[in-house]
Protein backbone atom coordinates (compact mmCIF):
# COMPACT_ATOMS: atom_id res chain seq x y z
CA UNK A 1 0.00 0.00 0.00
CA UNK A 2 1.73 3.39 -0.66
CA UNK A 3 1.27 5.76 2.10
CA UNK A 4 1.13 8.79 -0.24
CA UNK A 5 -1.22 9.22 -2.86
CA UNK A 6 -1.83 12.12 -4.74
CA UNK A 7 -5.54 12.13 -6.63
CA UNK A 8 -4.82 13.99 -9.99
CA UNK A 9 -8.44 13.51 -11.52
CA UNK A 10 -8.85 16.39 -13.28
CA UNK A 11 -12.67 17.16 -11.66
CA UNK A 12 -10.68 17.39 -8.11
CA UNK A 13 -7.93 19.61 -9.83
CA UNK A 14 -10.27 22.11 -11.08
CA UNK A 15 -12.09 21.79 -8.09
CA UNK A 16 -8.84 22.46 -5.88
CA UNK A 17 -8.90 25.84 -8.57
CA UNK A 18 -11.69 27.05 -7.19
CA UNK A 19 -10.84 26.39 -3.46
CA UNK A 20 -7.28 28.21 -4.02
CA UNK A 21 -9.07 30.95 -5.63
CA UNK A 22 -9.22 33.82 -2.95
CA UNK A 23 -12.61 35.27 -4.67
CA UNK A 24 -14.76 32.01 -4.30
CA UNK A 25 -17.20 33.08 -1.62
CA UNK A 26 -17.77 30.82 1.33
CA UNK A 27 -20.85 29.21 0.25
CA UNK A 28 -19.60 27.70 -3.06
CA UNK A 29 -16.44 26.90 -0.58
CA UNK A 30 -18.15 24.83 0.89
CA UNK A 31 -19.58 23.55 -1.94
CA UNK A 32 -16.22 22.72 -3.55
CA UNK A 33 -15.18 21.07 -0.42
CA UNK A 34 -17.86 18.95 -0.40
CA UNK A 35 -17.39 17.60 -3.80
CA UNK A 36 -13.52 17.37 -3.40
CA UNK A 37 -13.98 15.33 -0.23
CA UNK A 38 -16.38 12.64 -1.93
CA UNK A 39 -13.91 12.32 -5.08
CA UNK A 40 -11.02 11.95 -2.30
CA UNK A 41 -13.28 9.91 -0.02
CA UNK A 42 -13.86 7.56 -3.80
CA UNK A 43 -10.34 7.20 -4.06
CA UNK A 44 -9.62 5.45 -0.67
CA UNK A 45 -12.56 3.16 -0.31
CA UNK A 46 -10.62 1.84 -3.04
CA UNK A 47 -8.70 0.08 -0.16
CA UNK A 48 -11.74 -1.26 1.59
CA UNK A 49 -12.38 -4.90 2.12
CA UNK A 50 -15.72 -6.26 0.32
CA UNK A 51 -17.77 -9.36 0.71
CA UNK A 52 -20.03 -11.33 -1.65
CA UNK A 53 -24.11 -10.49 -1.37
CA UNK A 54 -27.02 -11.36 -3.37
CA UNK A 55 -30.06 -8.74 -4.60
CA UNK A 56 -33.35 -9.68 -6.66
CA UNK A 57 -33.19 -7.43 -9.74
CA UNK A 58 -37.21 -7.09 -11.50
CA UNK A 59 -35.68 -9.53 -13.70
CA UNK A 60 -33.71 -12.31 -11.18
CA UNK A 61 -31.34 -12.74 -8.74
CA UNK A 62 -27.91 -10.64 -8.93
CA UNK A 63 -24.73 -11.43 -7.20
CA UNK A 64 -23.20 -8.02 -5.68
CA UNK A 65 -20.21 -6.69 -3.80
CA UNK A 66 -20.62 -5.25 -0.68
CA UNK A 67 -18.57 -3.27 1.86
CA UNK A 68 -17.17 -5.97 4.31
CA UNK A 69 -16.32 -3.45 7.25
CA UNK A 70 -17.86 -0.67 9.22
CA UNK A 71 -17.17 2.75 8.13
CA UNK A 72 -16.19 5.95 11.05
CA UNK A 73 -15.96 9.29 9.40
CA UNK A 74 -13.91 11.30 12.05
CA UNK A 75 -13.57 15.24 11.19
CA UNK A 76 -10.64 17.51 13.03
CA UNK A 77 -12.70 20.78 14.26
CA UNK A 78 -13.29 22.63 12.56
CA UNK A 79 -12.34 22.80 8.96
CA UNK A 80 -12.81 18.77 8.81
CA UNK A 81 -16.46 19.67 8.71
CA UNK A 82 -16.51 20.69 5.30
CA UNK A 83 -15.03 17.16 3.58
CA UNK A 84 -18.23 15.93 5.89
CA UNK A 85 -21.32 15.94 3.69
CA UNK A 86 -19.84 14.37 0.56
CA UNK A 87 -18.33 12.05 2.38
CA UNK A 88 -21.80 11.17 4.29
CA UNK A 89 -23.76 11.05 0.91
CA UNK A 90 -21.34 8.43 -0.32
CA UNK A 91 -21.39 6.70 2.78
CA UNK A 92 -24.77 7.30 4.67
CA UNK A 93 -24.49 4.58 7.12
CA UNK A 94 -21.41 5.63 8.24
CA UNK A 95 -20.39 6.10 11.72
CA UNK A 96 -19.52 9.79 12.63
CA UNK A 97 -16.43 11.24 15.32
CA UNK A 98 -14.98 14.64 16.02
CA UNK A 99 -11.78 15.57 17.13
CA UNK A 100 -11.47 19.04 18.70
CA UNK A 101 -7.82 21.11 18.07
CA UNK A 102 -6.77 24.35 17.83
CA UNK A 103 -3.08 25.00 16.93
CA UNK A 104 -1.12 27.23 19.47
CA UNK A 105 -0.06 30.20 17.40
CA UNK A 106 3.07 30.86 19.49
CA UNK A 107 4.61 26.97 19.58
CA UNK A 108 2.11 25.99 16.44
CA UNK A 109 1.47 22.53 18.45
CA UNK A 110 -2.01 21.07 18.48
CA UNK A 111 -4.11 21.35 21.93
CA UNK A 112 -7.00 19.16 22.45
CA UNK A 113 -10.65 20.77 23.47
CA UNK A 114 -13.10 18.04 22.31
CA UNK A 115 -12.83 13.74 21.46
CA UNK A 116 -16.36 12.36 20.40
CA UNK A 117 -15.42 8.94 18.81
CA UNK A 118 -17.89 6.24 17.14
CA UNK A 119 -18.12 2.55 19.05
CA UNK A 120 -16.57 -0.14 17.57
CA UNK A 121 -14.07 2.09 15.80
CA UNK A 122 -11.40 -0.82 16.56
CA UNK A 123 -13.84 -2.69 13.79
CA UNK A 124 -13.69 0.34 11.78
CA UNK A 125 -12.19 1.60 8.51
CA UNK A 126 -11.20 5.00 9.43
CA UNK A 127 -11.62 8.36 7.65
CA UNK A 128 -9.48 11.34 9.00
CA UNK A 129 -10.62 14.39 7.68
CA UNK A 130 -8.59 17.40 8.09
CA UNK A 131 -8.01 19.44 4.33
CA UNK A 132 -5.19 21.10 5.67
CA UNK A 133 -1.87 19.29 6.55
CA UNK A 134 0.74 21.51 7.28
CA UNK A 135 2.89 21.51 9.77
CA UNK A 136 1.61 18.09 10.43
CA UNK A 137 1.11 18.50 14.39
CA UNK A 138 -2.76 18.53 14.42
CA UNK A 139 -3.08 15.06 12.51
CA UNK A 140 -0.36 13.09 14.17
CA UNK A 141 -1.90 14.25 17.55
CA UNK A 142 -5.54 13.04 15.85
CA UNK A 143 -3.98 9.71 14.85
CA UNK A 144 -2.47 9.09 18.13
CA UNK A 145 -6.09 9.85 19.87
CA UNK A 146 -8.04 7.21 17.63
CA UNK A 147 -5.22 5.25 18.05
CA UNK A 148 -5.71 5.37 21.92
CA UNK A 149 -9.35 4.61 21.38
CA UNK A 150 -8.26 0.99 19.43
CA UNK A 151 -8.32 2.06 15.56
CA UNK A 152 -6.38 0.25 13.62
CA UNK A 153 -7.48 0.77 9.84
CA UNK A 154 -6.80 4.60 9.45
CA UNK A 155 -6.84 7.00 6.52
CA UNK A 156 -6.01 10.44 6.25
CA UNK A 157 -7.59 12.37 3.73
CA UNK A 158 -6.31 16.02 3.35
CA UNK A 159 -7.06 18.73 0.19
CA UNK A 160 -2.89 20.08 0.41
CA UNK A 161 -0.33 18.76 2.12
CA UNK A 162 3.37 19.67 2.69
CA UNK A 163 6.02 17.78 2.95
CA UNK A 164 6.66 18.83 6.13
CA UNK A 165 3.91 17.48 7.28
CA UNK A 166 3.72 14.46 5.46
CA UNK A 167 6.93 13.70 6.84
CA UNK A 168 6.00 13.82 10.43
CA UNK A 169 2.61 11.87 10.30
CA UNK A 170 4.56 8.97 8.54
CA UNK A 171 7.53 9.41 11.34
CA UNK A 172 4.86 9.20 14.32
CA UNK A 173 2.33 7.27 12.32
CA UNK A 174 4.44 5.07 9.32
CA UNK A 175 0.97 3.07 9.19
CA UNK A 176 -1.20 5.63 8.08
CA UNK A 177 -1.95 6.69 4.59
CA UNK A 178 -2.22 10.11 3.13
CA UNK A 179 -4.43 11.26 0.91
CA UNK A 180 -4.46 14.40 -0.99
CA UNK A 181 -5.43 16.61 -3.82
CA UNK A 182 -1.70 18.19 -4.06
CA UNK A 183 1.34 19.20 -1.88
CA UNK A 184 2.06 22.54 -2.00
CA UNK A 185 6.26 23.84 -1.58
CA UNK A 186 6.51 25.34 1.72
CA UNK A 187 4.99 26.67 4.82
CA UNK A 188 5.07 30.53 6.05
CA UNK A 189 6.47 31.67 9.36
CA UNK A 190 3.74 31.06 10.76
CA UNK A 191 3.03 27.92 9.49
CA UNK A 192 0.10 28.05 6.82
CA UNK A 193 1.36 25.87 3.71
CA UNK A 194 1.87 28.62 0.65
CA UNK A 195 0.33 29.21 -1.79
CA UNK A 196 -2.49 27.10 -0.16
CA UNK A 197 -5.42 28.74 0.19
CA UNK A 198 -5.82 30.42 3.20
CA UNK A 199 -7.93 29.58 6.43
CA UNK A 200 -9.77 26.99 5.42
CA UNK A 201 -11.52 27.21 8.93
CA UNK A 202 -12.12 30.89 8.08
CA UNK A 203 -13.36 30.60 4.73
CA UNK A 204 -16.04 27.42 5.28
CA UNK A 205 -17.72 29.14 8.13
CA UNK A 206 -17.55 33.13 7.45
CA UNK A 207 -20.67 34.27 6.04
Amino acid sequence: MSKLIVCDHPVLQQILGGLRDKSTPPPRFRDLMESAGLIIGLEVLNGIKTQPGQVTTPLKAASVRNLGQPIALVAILRAGLGMMPGLQRLLPEARVGHIGLYRNEETLNPVRYYVRLPAAIEKSFVLLLDPMLATGGSAAEAVRILKTDGAKDIRLLTILATRTGIRRVHREHPDVQILTAAVDPVLNNIGYIVPGLGDAGDRLFTL
